[in-house]
Parts: structure tokens; C-alpha cells; sequence
């Protein structure tokens, strides 16, 4: 599946806050991600950033007054709200969040309001004490009781010099909190279990035991899942990549953290995928200072960590279990031979080692071996687009676990 911001169309509005420019970075995402947008801006953000800016980067004129001349419909406001797939504001201010939460229309962008059906996005921006203000509050409660999705501001310093809550978020996670808006919510009401990345193994205070992985494809995963409208649950092992919006994050280290944070909250799932890299094997023991090369060399004993997905798979009730198997050769028989062994329903496999698919890579290509003996291969693709298929599939499964003759 494509990026969803991908073709659609969005409506972007503008209003006069300091945080007006960070909606041209915005927009620059948009573009970036295929998306067709159509910009209207309020008389007072033309005082922070140019209509022209805007126009240059959309590739279409900019609404900026209620009855000036245009070339486009003289009731843009309807034909626009008929054509958006989904709305944006950024920044919104106190006055937008009043006029919309109360249906004034004395302007382009809140006339345009009235008539939209689409799902629509709103990210307050102000100084602390106007956000906190009882009145605005009260506005943002009318809006999201009327389905109409606020993202709250992040805290810290703001323009004016005040600390608090107002602080526009990145525009990455508003892009990300618009795709949520605009993804089929197939996935709503499963409470999916997720471990992505390595484990680590320590053998001595600086040293430890450990792969290649970075995490992209588990992290990937729960995106997507969450994008689709489940309540995901990442256990993760060490990896520089930031949580993933709207998921909860267990960081651990070690397989034997990553085990029993796992089998805590297992119970709690509808569908478990170990996308986690877990060391097979750590050292006997910890060496409480740093061991000295030949020492190292000499003597250096292992013992298995727990199995995570054979543990898994003995105690699966009625949840959907995927595993991935990374190999070097033989890439159909050790899958399946994994697939049988740790009673999964789905396992997904690829071979490691080349430049564009695998650890660290942003792309992947696997094969997908069913519990029934079907098996698919993919071709080369993103790894979210990946994680798209993989839920895909796993809906399939239910589905046929449910209507079994159909």
C-alpha cells in the first residue's frame, strides 16, 4: 500500500500565529508524499507568510479573501469542501477554534468549515494561558464531541517566553496523525503485540553480543497497525528510532527483558508478531570489570537465551502468531521448518546480506510461508508497504478462521 497522504486531496488552512511558517514546511511534507493541496489562509497569517509562498510550493492559487477575483468557482467553499479528502489546520488559533466550534462563518477558511464532510485535523498553537484559557478549552471539547480530531500541542518554550503547553508539534507527526485520519480502520479493536529490533547481550561492563538489526521493520509494523486503527503494544530492544505516534513503548535490552516483558502482557493480544532480532545466545555469566583480550580469547563460555517464539507458540490460545526468520541460504526449508516448530500461523522470511533489503535497509523483500503450506513471494518494496501486506494477510487469516468453508 502506498504512503495514504499519496493522491489525496487536502485543504490546508493558514491562520496568523508565529507558527505560520512551520505550515509551508508542512506543506512541503505533503507535496513530498504525493498529496494535491489547496491552500486558505486568514487575513492575519498573511501577515506572517505570503500567499505566494504557498502558491509556488501547491502549484495552486491560494484563497485568501471571501470575494475577491478568482478564476477558480465563485463557491470555492463548496466545491473545495465536496473535493477534500481530509482538512488540516496549521496552526489554529483561538479565533478559528471559536468561529468553527460555533459554526461563524465571516471568513474564507470558516465559511469553507460549514460544508466540509471530510475528516478533519486541527493543531492548536498559542501561548499557554490562552490554551488554558476555559473558554478555548470548552471550544476544543465542542469539536471533538462533534468527531472532529484536535492534536494536542507539545510543551515547552514558546515565542512569547512563556513554558507550557501551546508549542505547534513537528510536521511529521501531524503528517502522521492525518494519515491515522485518512487509513481504513480495518484494524480496529485488535490489540496487537509487536517486538521489533536487537537484543544485547552484555559480556562485561563495555562490551556485549549483538546484530545487525536497527528496527525499521517492527517499528514499520506498528505504525501501520495503528495507522489501520488497532492499539499496538512495541517491545523494543535498543534502536535510534524515535516511538512511533500513538503506540505504547516498552524499551528492554537483553532477550531474557524482552522475554518476560512479552509473556507479561501477552494475554492481553489478538495478534503477535516477533519482528525483534533476538540473540540466540548470551554469556554464561557477567564480568563485572573489563576482560582483557587474551583472557576474552581463552575463555569465553554461552548459554541460550530464552525462546521467545517457541514459548509463543505453546501457549497460543486464539491469537494470530507471525514470526520472521532472516536467512543466508535455504531460505524455504529453514522457514518452514521454523514455521512447524514454533507454531506460528505466518512466517515471514527473506534472505540477509544484500545492500537493499534486510537490517537497516528501508526496503525489504520477503516471502510469506502459511500454516496451511501456501506460501507468496513479494517483490522488493518499503517496508511500510510490507507491513500493509503482512496485515493484510493476517486479516485473511481470521476472516478464514471464522468462515472456515467460505
Amino acid at each position: 500500500m502506498a504512503d495514504p497522504l499519496k493522491d489525496k486531496q487536502i485543504v490546508l488552512g493558514v491562520c496568523g500565529g508565529i507558527a505560520a511558517y512551520k505550515a509551508v514546511d508542512f506543506l512541503r511534507v505533503l507535496v513530498k508524499c504525493g498529496a494535491h493541496v489547496r491552500v486558505i489562509m486568514t487575513e492575519s497569517a498573511q501577515a506572517f507568510v505570503g500567499p505566494l509562498t504557498f502558491e509556488a510550493l501547491s502549484g495552486n492559487p491560494v484563497w485568501t479573501h471571501m470575494f475577491g477575483r478568482s478564476e477558480d468557482t465563485p463557491i470555492r467553499h463548496i466545491a473545495w469542501a465536496e473535493e477534500a479528502d481530509a482538512v488540516v489546520i496549521v496552526p489554529a488559533t483561538a479565533n478559528i477554534i471559536g468561529k468553527v466550534a460555533h459554526g461563524i462563518a465571516d471568513d474564507p477558511l470558516a465559511t469553507f468549515f460549514l460544508a466540509v464532510r471530510a475528516p478533519i485535523l486541527i493543531c492548536p498553537s498559542m501561548n499557554v494561558r490562552m490554551y488554558e484559557n476555559r473558554a478555548v478549552q470548552d471550544n476544543i471539547t465542542r469539536l471533538e464531541r462533534a468527531g472532529i480530531n484536535v492534536l494536542s500541542p507539545e510543551t515547552g518554550s514558546l515565542a512569547c517566553g512563556h513554558e507550557g503547553a501551546g508549542r505547534l508539534p513537528d510536521v511529521q507527526v501531524i503528517a502522521e496523525q492525518l494519515r491515522w485520519l485518512l487509513c481504513p480502520q480495518d484494524l480496529s479493536g485488535e490489540r496487537i503485540l509487536i517486538t521489533a529490533g536487537p537484543t544485547r547481550e552484555p559480556i562485561d561492563p563495555v562490551r556485549f553480543i549483538s546484530n545487525p538489526s536497527t528496527g525499521k521493520m517492527g517499528y514499520a509494523l506498528a505504525r501501520t497497525a495503528r495507522r489501520r486503527g488497532a492499539q499496538v503494544l512495541l517491545i523494543s530492544g535498543p534502536t535510534e528510532l524515535p516511538d512511533p505516534q500513538g503506540v505504547r513503548v516498552i524499551r528492554v535490552r537483553t532477550a531474557e527483558e524482552m522475554f518476560h516483558a512479552v509473556m507479561e502482557h501477552v494475554e492481553q493480544t489478538t495478534i503477535v508478531i516477533k519482528a525483534a532480532a533476538v540473540s540466540d545466545w548470551r554469556p554464561a555469566s557477567l564480568f563485572e570489570h573489563k576482560v582483557k583480550k587474551d583472557a576474552m580469547a581463552q575463555h569465553l563460555p554461552l548459554k541460550q537465551t530464552s525462546d521467545i517464539l517457541k514459548a509463543l507458540g505453546e501457549n497460543k490460545k486464539d491469537q494470530i502468531l507471525v514470526g520472521f526468520a532472516a536467512e543466508t541460504e535455504n531460505l524455504r526449508e529453514n522457514a518452514c521448518a521454523k514455521l512447524a516448530a514454533k507454531n506460528l500461523d505466518l512466517i515471514v522470511a527473506n534472505l540477509v546480506g544484500q545492500d537493499d533489503s534486510g537490517f537497516g535497509s528501508d526496503t525489504n523483500q520477503v516471502s510469506l510461508f502459511y500454516r496451511d503450506g501456501g506460501n507468496e513471494d513479494l517483490p522488493l518494496m518499503d517496508k511500510g508497504a510490507v507491513a500493509d501486506i503482512l496485515f493484510d494477510r493476517v486479516l485473511q487469516i481470521k476472516r478464514n478462521r471464522l468462515m472456515p468453508d467460505a
